[in-house]
């Protein structure tokens, strides 16, 4: 064929459906072996060959190239794994030229017992010849900057393109090296790279780097370049080629998504509302400005109050009260700053108010200009600052997160000489917007935080008093900040006949919620122990209470939001009779305690595990142990021995050890068993409640069986008031008469032997009488006319406190009076 006809002889290119139609392909099936089982008349029209010459023979006769075994077993390979091949071929016609075809081969199949392969093909569409006039068009005018050099990497030739990237004429260029023009742009990097081309031959694409422009020799430009060899027509390498594109949007807008997502990691660390502003500060510099700063509205930094401005709430003050929050400079020191971290500022770029911070945009200010007059005249000192240290460019973005307007960040440039431009508005903005979520989020929780601390901190004990049955002390040690309050409680409640109870507790959950049920199981706790009740029934009683939030919390989502739902608690109660140094106790799903002796034997008396407070349905077992004086009795919550490995049984053994010290004062002793068992904040709550208990001494406490007649009453009245004088409290005598001559009458009148009184002198002057009725008596208010009615009334009235405790066998009325 005469190539001179080849493009006037060239078919028409084919059409969208003719390249998709597969109708007119030739086809064959072929063997494994290559043994042609089937010819299609298209294969006889593309090949001119006829089936009766081909079909039964081998396959590769038709084939006008030299034979390649092992790509021929790869493409086998290929298509026995499913996939099929495609690729081009030249085949040989009939009358014996080559035809060059786009081959398909499909994946393999049987015949019987025959490996078969489909194969179709199509004659290659021949390409259209292009004039050199339109080659050197295309490569003079062409997108893509160009260049060839010779093998001393001296220009050859350049299109028009590399001419205006580079701002260099075409004159200056030919016959020089890069590095000899542009020193600066990694010529040294670029060249070793061509050289590498011409060594080896292989190409090197997309090569990025950063460089400028002597047209622009101030912006920083993106490049991608890739290199190849030039090979002349005895295959030897003649020069090398280069193309270059400018890539700087696609490299601004990685460099963007790669600040960002850094900013995610670096910003935003901790939940401290100064430390995540100084987090923004020091990212910005050097990446992105040489001088930042963070000013935040002083509501922001309060623990009070909402915390900020939300951005609906109506006009703001022309000048916002701000602190300067986040500082940081490429100078040391920071020497442009005007103020220090913690100060007040007030700093707005003229002529913005107040409500930039609300509802504006970001402020640009591509070049500062040191003699404007509104800088001037609002911002004296700063546009001094300005002056003295270059500062040329400034970008401001108000802080906001949620509708709530929180501050304002500044980014300024000096020693980098490129002004600030809409690109960098789009960065600053994001990575203030990050800081500003992280900020809210810090703001929330100090806020939640400082009111949850607050809320414990008050519905705790101020003070602990065991009287004279016990000797106690506490220590509390919130649990790490990031984790949110918790709901560990202790308390020590003074009960009737000179015992104390001591509790001690955790609820499930952190935060405002779980601080509010532990004052509420708190206050529970006081009110059935002020009802006398044994430990068992009191855990039962508090069970039914947590049942009963956690269905208020079910049954009303809107007390959900925010907070979760409340699960349950654990919880230890223990009472201490110090005239029978018995201590009865019941848990629900708390750690058992730990017991001292006054020999140091340690040891975890265990009451029956009851179920943890909340689930209901399971009843409570309480148990008594007996109490050498001066043992030491310890309450605590699972935070204090879970430690970082979740051991409690080891946890519990070092709290043994920490306790078994002789003769130790008891505040510093449960101080230190704190700090040495949890030196370092711990996601949970730790509480520890010590108790050294002590007993009343036999001539404390006095008792005389009462007959079951009226007669008796004057003769116990009257040991009553000589003991009362005994003891030295001649004071208490005239009313301890009248109180232990009221309440022998009513349990003689009204109730069932045996009858009992007993005076108990501790801190208080107690008068017991007990009797075997389990009717409780009736504060009256007698008329004037009537005969009776006023005992208890005027028991009332005599007594420091009263009331009644019920026993297995009846009850007991007691009154207790103040010692002066």
């Amino acid at each position: 064929m005469d190539p001179s006809r080849e493009v006037s002889e060239a078919p028409t290119p084919a059409g969208p459906r003719d390249l998709l139609d597969a109708s007119t392909d030739a086809a064959a099936i072929v063997t494994a072996d290559g043994v042609v089982l089937a010819w299609t008349r298209g294969a006889q029209a593309l090949l001119g060959h006829p089936a009766s010459e081909v079909v039964g023979r081998f396959a590769g006769r038709l084939v006008a190239m030299p034979r390649d075994p092992a790509r021929v077993a790869a493409v086998a390979a290929r298509c026995r794994a499913g996939r099929g091949w495609s690729g081009q071929l030249m085949a040989r016609h009939h009358d014996g030229r080559a035809v060059d075809v786009a081959l398909r081969v499909s994946a393999s199949f049987r015949i019987g017992v025959d490996e078969c392969f489909l194969l179709s093909a199509r004659e290659q569409s021949r390409q259209w010849t292009v004039g050199q006039s339109v080659l050197d068009g295309f490569l003079i005018r062409s997108p893509i900057g160009m260049a060839v050099l010779d093998l001393e990497l001296r220009y050859v030739w350049l299109n028009d393109t590399l001419e205006r990237l580079g701002g260099v004429p075409r004159e200056q260029r030919l016959g020089r090296r890069l590095s000899e023009l542009l020193p600066g742009l990694q010529a040294d990097a670029i060249e070793g790279h061509m050289r590498k081309v011409l060594k080896t031959g292989t190409p090197v694409n997309d090569y990025e780097y950063l460089g400028w422009s002597w047209a622009d020799p101030h912006r920083r430009r993106a490049y991608s370049t890739s290199f190849f060899p030039l090979v002349g027509a005895d295959d030897s390498v003649t020069g090398v080629c280069y193309m270059v594109q400018d890539v700087t949007e696609r490299w601004s807008a990685r460099r963007l998504l790669s600040l960002v997502n850094e900013a995610w990691a670096r910003v935003g660390t901790t939940l401290d509302v100064m430390r995540t502003a100084q987090e923004l500060a020091d990212f910005a510099v050097p990446r992105f400005a040489d001088f930042v700063i963070v000013d935040l509205l002083e509501p922001v930094l309060s623990t009070e109050g909402h915390g900020a401005w939300l951005t609906d709430a109506g006009p703001a003050p022309a000048r916002p009260v701000m602190r300067r929050a986040g500082l940081s400079s490429v100078r040391e020191g920071c020497p442009e700053a005007v103020a220090r971290r913690g100060e007040r500022v007030d700093f707005l770029p003229p002529p913005h108010d107040a409500r930039l911070l609300i509802d504006g945009e970001p402020i640009l200010v591509p070049v500062l200009d040191p003699t404007d007059a509104l800088w001037a005249a609002e911002q004296p000192e700063r546009t001094a600052t300005i002056r003295r240290f270059g500062l040329h460019s400034l970008i401001s973005v108000p802080m906001r997160a949620r509708d709530t307007a929180l501050g304002l960040a500044t980014f300024v440039r000096s020693q980098n000489p490129v002004s600030f431009g809409p690109d960098d508005v789009l960065l600053a903005r994001e990575l203030v917007a990050r800081a500003a979520l992280c900020v809210d989020n810090a703001r929330r929780y100090t806020r939640e935080h400082t009111a949850a601390v607050t809320l414990q901190r008050s519905l705790l004990p101020d003070a602990l008093a065991g009287g004279t049955a016990l000797e106690v002390a506490s220590c509390y040690r919130p649990a790490d900040p990031t984790e949110g309050v918790g709901g560990d409680w202790f308390d020590v409640i003074p009960l009737s006949g000179a015992r104390v109870g001591l509790a001690v507790g955790d609820v499930v959950g952190h935060g405002i919620a779980a601080a509010a049920a532990m004052g509420r199981l708190r206050t529970a706790v006081q009110t059935l122990a002020d009802m006398e009740m044994p430990p068992d029934e009191l855990l039962a009683h508090l069970d039914d209470l947590v049942l009963r939030l956690s269905t208020e919390r079910t049954d009303d989502p809107a007390a959900q939001q925010g907070s979760a739902a409340f699960l349950g608690a654990t919880c230890l109660y223990a009472v201490y009779d110090p005239v029978t140094r018995r201590c009865a106790m019941a848990r629900a799903g708390h750690p058992p305690p730990v017991v001292v002796t006054p020999e140091g034997h340690v040891s975890f008396p265990e009451p029956p595990a009851g179920p943890p407070l909340g689930l209901g349905g399971m009843a409570f077992e309480a148990a008594e142990i007996t109490l050498a004086e001066n043992s030491l009795l310890g309450l605590y919550t699972d935070g204090l021995v879970q430690g970082a490995e979740h051991d409690m049984e080891r946890g519990m053994s070092r709290l043994g050890e920490v306790l078994a010290r002789p003769d130790a004062d008891l505040d510093a002793l449960c101080t230190s068993a704190v700090r040495r068992l949890v030196p370092t904040p711990q996601p949970d709550d730790v509480a520890l409640l010590l108790a050294r208990t002590h007993a009343l001494e036999p001539e404390h406490v006095v008792s005389w069986e009462v007959p079951a007649d009226p007669a008796a009453v004057s003769e116990v009245r009257t040991r009553a008031t000589r003991q009362v004088a005994a003891w030295g409290l001649t004071d208490l005598a005239m009313t301890s008469e009248l109180i232990v001559s009221e309440l022998v009458t009513n349990a003689v009148r009204y109730a069932t032997g045996p009858i009992r009184l007993r005076l108990l002198r501790d801190a208080h002057l107690t008068c017991e009488v007990t009797d075997a009725s389990s009717t409780a008596p009736r504060l009256k208010h007698a008329r004037i006319m009537d005969e009776g009615g006023r005992g208890l009334f005027l028991v009332a009235q005599l007594a420091h406190r009263w009331g009644t405790r019920y026993t297995a066998d009846g009850k007991i009325i007691w009154a207790e009076q103040e010692i002066p």
